[in-house]
């Protein structure tokens, strides 16, 4: 992997982006909206939002991501892109880091946009403070994009990547512990969830808005975030594909 050419991926991706209004609408506005829909469905039950509304905030980021991500780089597959691309000096992880630093900070807008909001807007009650939600936040949308980028390999047509959110991303959500404690769950399903990327995810952002001070627990679950997203843009590199058969 090079510096400057993962540097050259990323600068070209956050050109398209920007020129793309609808995708950057659905990166940066629908977790505002989605935030601000749960806080109005939630204002007349007392605490719950502030409860749930941390968990979620992670939970829209990493979904987002992982939708925008894996239809994107398909279509720079199927379109040919991709496969003129690596004629240049350009290996795949120079690719996937490329788009995955791209997108990490469309992450960072996203996460302060969606924290800031919940925060200073709708009241949002973090023990831990918007800067740690943000980070959790933005480490969320950041594994959703790596594992766009790796399911990606696996799709032929853009429907078929749509695909990958209910089959990959629903039964996480059903294990993670936002709708029942983890340790609460059936033991198959529980030690199910240690492996689930988003159970941390969701663990990070439960840490942040009970404890004011940096814990033990949260630490293992920044670990944990940034290890799944350095095993899916490793294992993406192994899959990708220059081009669609």
């Amino acid at each position: 992997m090079t510096g400057r050419i993962t540097g050259a991926i990323a600068a070209r991706v956050l050109g398209q982006l920007r020129h793309d209004h609808r995708t950057m609408a659905l990166m940066l506005v629908v977790p505002c909206v989605l935030i601000a829909l749960l806080w109005w469905v939630y204002s007349d039950a007392g605490t719950l939002f502030d409860r749930i509304g941390p968990q979620l905030l992670g939970i829209f980021g990493f979904v987002v991501m992982f939708l925008v991500t894996s239809i994107t780089t398909l279509a720079e597959r199927t379109s040919g892109t991709l496969e003129r691309l690596f004629t240049l000096p350009m290996g795949k992880l120079d690719f996937l880091v490329g788009y995955g630093l791209a997108f990490g900070a469309v992450a960072l807008v996203q996460g302060f946009l969606a924290a800031g909001l919940s925060v200073w807007v709708l009241g949002l009650d973090v023990e831990g403070g918007i800067g740690r939600l943000v980070l959790v936040a933005v480490l969320s949308g950041i594994l959703g994009t790596a594992l766009g980028l790796f399911v990606s390999a696996f799709a032929r047509t853009e429907f078929q990547a749509v695909q990958f959110m209910p089959a990959f991303v629903l039964p996480q959500l059903l294990v993670c512990g936002l709708l029942v404690p983890r340790d609460q769950l059936p033991t198959v399903l529980e030690w199910i969830s240690y492996v689930t990327p988003l159970s941390y995810a969701v663990d990070a952002t439960s840490e942040v808005a009970a404890y004011p001070d940096w814990t033990a627990e949260l630490t293992w679950d920044v670990l944990a975030l940034v290890a799944f997203t350095v095993g899916a843009l490793l294992l993406g590199s192994a899959t990708l594909r220059r081009r669609t058969a």
